[in-house]
């Protein structure tokens, strides 16, 4: 039997920690990002074609976490995590191209997936007698509903989610905030990156940490990155069976974790062709695959706000990944969509061919539509249109159903606390909530 797989920070620190070890951590010691030594080969043949969702992503995490504590218990935690499809349909638009819909959980959007396999993964790694953890998150829209819904009401852990105040839409918001119980919401008077960059300092203050475990459940997390990989191998090789060629994807991209998980896949030798990475005005990416340096920004404020990142987390995992930058540049492109873009984009699907796309399966959308071939190629569909009533429904002229599960959402009262966007705001908050929680065990 071979060595089990360790992991080390993208930053060189901590080199052989166990899986367990670096999902219970989120993030490295040194600020780093957790990568494994290597990334897994596999042959497409040693999967199922026939096989489920949860089959396709058991056969594929497992190198990850054979031989280590929680190897036994993955395939009960991706029959948990992977409990609803991701269909790759067939696009009326565009004959021969696909959409894969990623917005069918519980939070009508991607990141449920990954949210649903690291709350699974916690519950097994909890110890009795334990402190309470509390799980902080940056949102820029969609990632703290569906971690808040994985670890709702869940023992021993605590869900912090942060998010820029009135930077996310109308019903985002409203998710953030109708948990309660063991899910606070912060509205941060900044941006994502404010509340990015706030999470990361928390997780890295040795006395915060010692009076308050902390983890993480961004993208930075490796237990939320890597079961992103199974929908695009599950989707890449049912294709491959049917069509014997590989299934090109355009991935809409904000903190890269998204488009990041289908990289690895291909590198690991799922039948992925091309990948393409549409993001919406904020440039930094788009201008580093044009042959700039990758400098860092400010976000600015778009319709596709979920996108609305200037400084990627994940661009350390990438270029660990690829190193060096003309081979990175070499295998990815690119490009940057405008508001007024993204509105023509869905007006124009909606009124054609009656399809209704969110706005940042919009950004990919309109990508696809520049394409001269088309065929063998499917767009990303992150989240799902009503979560963007305020944007889609008076474009389209009409309303977009919700979903049942978002809908009992919106049935609840929500509310979310004002927080400054500082470091030092959110570490003294943590301590004064932590003070009130034992308060209320003595009391």
């Amino acid at each position: 039997m071979s060595e089990p797989l360790l992991y080390h920070s993208t930053r060189g620190a901590r080199s052989g920690a166990r899986i367990d070890e670096v999902i219970a951590a989120g993030l490295a010691p040194d600020g780093g990002l957790y990568v494994p030594e290597a990334l897994p080969r596999l042959d497409p043949a040693a999967f199922d074609p026939d096989g489920s969702l949860a089959d396709t992503a058991t056969r594929l995490l497992m190198p990850f976490f054979a031989g280590h504590a929680l190897a036994d218990a993955l395939p009960a935690i991706c029959a948990e995590a992977f409990d609803f499809e991701a269909p790759l349909r067939p696009l009326r638009s565009h004959p021969g191209a696909s959409m894969l819909e990623l917005f069918h959980g519980p939070s009508a959007a991607f990141k449920d997936f990954g949210a649903r396999f690291l709350a699974s993964c916690f519950r097994r790694l909890r110890k009795a007698g334990e402190p309470p953890l509390t799980i902080l998150v940056a949102t820029s829209g969609d990632t703290g509903a569906a971690v808040a819904a994985a670890f709702h009401r869940q023992p021993g852990v605590q869900v912090v989610i942060l998010y820029p105040d009135g930077l996310v839409s109308p019903r985002q918001a409203h998710q953030l905030g109708c948990f309660g119980n063991n899910v606070q919401a912060l509205r941060v008077a900044g941006r994502f990156d404010d509340c990015q960059r706030m999470v990361k300092a928390a997780l890295n203050d040795a006395s915060l940490q010692a009076q308050r475990p902390l983890s993480s459940a961004n993208s930075i997390s490796l237990g939320r990155l890597l079961p992103q990989m199974a929908y695009y191998a599950h989707a890449a090789l049912r294709w491959h069976h049917e069509h014997g060629r590989p299934l090109n994807f355009i991935v809409p991209t904000g903190n890269l974790g998204n488009a990041l998980a289908c990289l690895w896949a291909r590198e690991m030798g799922l039948p992925i062709g091309e990948v393409e990475l549409a993001c919406n005005a904020n440039e930094t990416l788009s201008d580093f695959f044009a042959g700039a340096p990758y400098t860092a920004r400010p976000a600015v404020a778009t319709l596709a706000n979920a996108m609305d990142v200037g400084a990627p987390s994940n661009f350390e995992r990438l270029r660990w990944t690829f190193p060096h930058d003309d081979e990175l540049r070499g295998l990815i492109n690119a490009h940057s969509v405008s508001d007024a873009t993204i509105r023509d984009t869905v007006l124009r699907h909606a009124a054609e061919h009656d399809d209704v796309f969110c706005p940042h399966t919009a950004t990919a959308m309109h990508r696809l539509d520049q394409r001269s071939e088309q065929e063998g190629w499917a767009v990303v569909a992150t989240a799902h249109p009503a979560k963007f009533e305020s944007v889609v429904e008076p474009l389209i002229g009409r309303a977009v159903p919700v979903p049942p599960a978002l809908a009992a959402m919106l049935d609840r009262s929500a509310q979310a606390e004002p927080l400054e966007a500082s470091d030092e705001a959110l570490k003294q908050w943590l301590l004064a909530s932590n003070t009130r929680t034992d308060a209320r065990k003595t009391a």
